[in-house]
């Protein structure tokens, strides 16, 4: 008898998820906060030194670094700016969505240090001795604008202005400078500079017995004079900063970038979902609907965290949509499994979710544990992709694994379903005899005619030959590094029209810029990539934009990176590879054994391997989110060999004795022909949105993009063919040293 209750249940539940999807989906969407990379915008990583002999770069001088750049930015009205400190002597700027970057850099470095000197450059008042916000726009006499300042004492004024009086004329002068610097000798001097920080002179012939004072003669205009009151305001930096990276990216970049990201990302989860419905029917159904579920609740944790979204963020959430159906489909292919066994549907949905739920739970471990490296090591763009990638996985865990099974058990336990295995894609004519299972967990399926075990060394061989034509190709063509590992300056140009390099090239030598190397790219030619050996200078790179905006009508986006932080991040990118193979072969040899870890380390050094090479002999160049490719596909390539060895394992516990390699070849070969179709499927349905990203996304993840693609492409190959062979051999080899020792320690009859 159906229980239509549960029916009921069921959508009840499914349109309150939609009503609130509907709700507040898109009020969620807006919330969040765009990373720099998709409304334009800068970042600047500054190391931190002393201003002067015998300080110290501690805490506490990083934290009043921290806090007057706040201020700063803050006077300066700029939205949800971004600043942390980083290691033990830097801090990290970032600025998303301002317009005029070239004008807040030079803000956020100046010293605005306020002096008052006489001829003789003594200082007798500094900024130290204003009154909190004690700097504000007025106008003189002559209505022009100033900047009138209040002290904390009216004794300082006073006495200072006596003294300056007391010279007598010509030298009763009292001269203001803004950010003195050390090595500048007298007034003169100063005064003789391009661009000095002189700001007025003042004849004093009587004394100032006042807490106030203004700054004429500047040529100030209201706008100016607003500044230099708000920087003063913010207090002097307490500390000196240099530049040793930075990045900028222009309005009408970031706006191309999510665009074409979102409409990819669009097409690559309609293909997925499409594939769902069509592959697995009415289960394919609900994790359609588990799978929009779980979309709405990473933009709803992300808005909860206040998180940024970037574009590799927004990659790994449509990335963690192919990878939350890898969960269904383990579900799903347990439960079909079960039902062409002879089950009935409900024992059928119980035995498949218990069976698959370890398998699941290790391999969303594993990945999340490449995330957690990713966002220790990796550069703040990575840093986003690695939060995105770690958040995706927890939710497809929870949506994938309860969700689906809440929802498909409501209907399987209304007895509905009983006798509906066409629901599920299984045809009668599949369905066993119940009593004809197999103890040892063997049943036939559509790929015993492919005999893994027996042409194991073709693939050895194969692979083999594959690495070391892969030896060849890296040692000839060596690969193409980007700035991130060499240092040195990038710039992307948005033109309105296609560009040709001679174009590019032109435009270079009239602001005398050579680049070591211009590419063209972009649907219609229109995006010019120039790389420089050198970093350009802060001035450099205003002329740059300058030149570029007027020119084509788009901001360029300029990235610098110094030598010290290329060699950082090539460090950072080998130690957060070997860490995530190390915390992999720890995990799977806890979980499983030693040998299958190790199996699974070889393939995964295989995978990262040839997408190296693919780089190598296709130019494309190596920055550092190929680095979070290399790590998310050692995630997922370990995510498939688990799903492999657990079937293997589970084999194993129902086998009796395993004597001979024959009875670990037959146990490897029902494991990966057990596991085959779920290999092949969710690999489509991730290579469907990483190949949707790869054609259809920002010119800014292509590189990332065609990097998933490779490894996903190697990774389904190393996981059918060569992980668990590996295992069959070593593990083999070891039982055979068993039986010898064995057979040695017995006594002789």
């Amino acid at each position: 008898m159906v229980k239509k209750g549960r029916i009921v249940v069921f959508f009840v539940v499914v349109l309150l998820f939609g009503a609130l999807i509907g709700i507040n989906g898109t009020d969620t969407a807006k919330n969040i906060k765009l990373g720099l990379d998709l409304q334009g915008g800068f970042e600047i990583l500054y190391e931190v030194l002393p201003a002067k002999d015998g300080d110290v770069i501690d805490k506490e001088a990083l934290v009043s670094t921290v806090n007057a750049l706040t201020n700063r930015v803050d006077v300066l009205g700029v939205n949800e700016p971004n600043i942390q400190i980083e290691g033990k002597d830097r801090v990290r700027v970032q600025l998303a969505g301002v317009e005029n970057q070239d004008k807040i850099r030079e803000i956020l470095s100046t010293q605005a240090k306020l002096t008052f000197r006489d001829v003789n450059d003594n200082v007798l008042l500094d900024g130290s001795q204003l009154a909190q916000n004690g700097a504000k726009q007025s106008f003189d006499d002559m209505g022009r604008p100033s900047v009138a300042l209040t002290v904390k004492n009216s004794d300082d004024l006073k006495n200072a202005t006596k003294k300056v009086k007391d010279y007598g004329r010509p030298n009763n002068l009292m001269v203001i400078w803004l950010d003195f610097e050390e090595g500048v000798d007298s007034f003169e001097a100063e005064s003789k500079k391009p661009n000095p920080k002189y700001l007025s002179a003042a004849t004093v012939d009587e004394v100032f017995n006042t807490k106030t004072v203004s700054i004429t003669g500047g040529n100030f205009s209201v706008e100016s004079a607003n500044e230099l009151a708000s920087l003063l305001n913010a207090g002097a930096l307490p500390v000196d900063l240099n530049e040793i990276y930075s990045t900028s990216v222009g309005a009408k970049f970031g706006e191309q970038a999510l665009n074409k990201t979102v409409f990819a990302g669009a097409i690559g989860i309609f293909l997925v979902l499409l594939f769902m419905l069509i592959f697995y029917r009415f289960p394919g159904f609900i994790a359609v609907i588990t799978l929009s579920i779980f979309v709405y609740l990473n933009l709803l944790v992300f808005d909860w965290m206040n998180a940024v979204l970037t574009l590799p963020g927004i990659a790994a959430l449509i990335l963690g949509v192919g990878m939350a159906v890898d969960a269904n489909i383990i579900t799903y292919e347990r439960i079909k499994e079960e039902i062409r066994s002879g089950k009935s549907i409900l024992s059928a949905y119980r035995s498949g979710s218990k069976n698959s739920f370890l398998t699941i739970f290790d391999a969303n471990i594993t990945t999340i544990l490449a995330g957690v490296v990713l966002f220790i090591f990796g550069t703040s763009a990575v840093k986003g992709f690695a939060t995105m990638l770690i958040v995706s996985i927890i939710l497809s865990f929870l949506t994938a694994v309860y969700g689906s099974r809440l929802l498909l058990g409501l209907w399987v336990n209304s007895k509905y379903l009983n006798k509906k295995p066409s629901w599920f894609g299984v045809k009668q004519s599949q369905i066993r005899d119940l009593a004809d299972a197999d103890p040892e967990g063997n049943f036939p399926t559509r790929f015993d005619r492919f005999d893994f075990a027996k042409h194991k060394n073709k693939f050895f061989i194969a692979s083999g030959l594959m690495v070391l034509v892969g030896i060849v190709v890296l040692l000839i063509f060596r690969l193409n590094l980007g700035i991130d590992f060499v240092a040195g300056t990038r710039m992307d140009v948005l033109a309105d029209h296609p560009i040709s390099k001679a174009e590019l090239t032109e435009e270079l030598s009239k602001l005398n810029l050579e680049a070591k190397e211009i590419v063209i790219s972009g649907d219609n030619d229109e995006i010019g990539v120039a790389r420089f050996a050198d970093e350009l200078s802060k001035d450099e790179v205003s002329k740059v934009k300058n030149h570029f905006q007027d020119l084509y009508g788009a901001d360029p986006n300029v990235s610098t990176v110094s030598p010290t932080v290329g060699k950082e991040l090539a460090r950072n990118a080998f130690y957060a590879s070997l860490i995530a193979m190390l915390g992999i072969i720890i995990y799977v040899a806890f979980r499983f054994e030693w040998l299958m870890g190790l199996a699974a380390i070889v393939a995964l050094v295989h995978d990262a391997f040839f997408m190296i090479v693919l780089f190598s002999v296709t130019r494309l160049e190596v920055d550092v989110t190929f680095i979070a490719a290399v790590l998310t596909i050692i995630g997922y390539s370990i995510n498939d060999t688990i799903v492999t060895f657990d079937r293997i394992r589970e084999l194993l516990k129902k086998k009796k004795r395993i004597k001979t390699y024959e009875d670990l070849a037959s146990i490897v070969n029902n494991g990966l022909r057990q596991t085959l179709g779920r290999s092949i499927n969710t690999a489509i349905t991730v290579i469907f949105t990483s190949v949707a990203l790869l054609l259809l996304g920002g010119q800014a993840i292509t590189n990332f993009s065609f990097a998933l693609t490779i490894g996903l492409v190697a990774g389904m190959y190393s996981s059918i063919f060569i992980a668990a062979q590996l295992w069959l051999v070593w593990k083999s080899k070891q039982i055979s040293k068993k039986q010898s020792v064995k057979a040695e320690t017995e006594p002789q009859v």
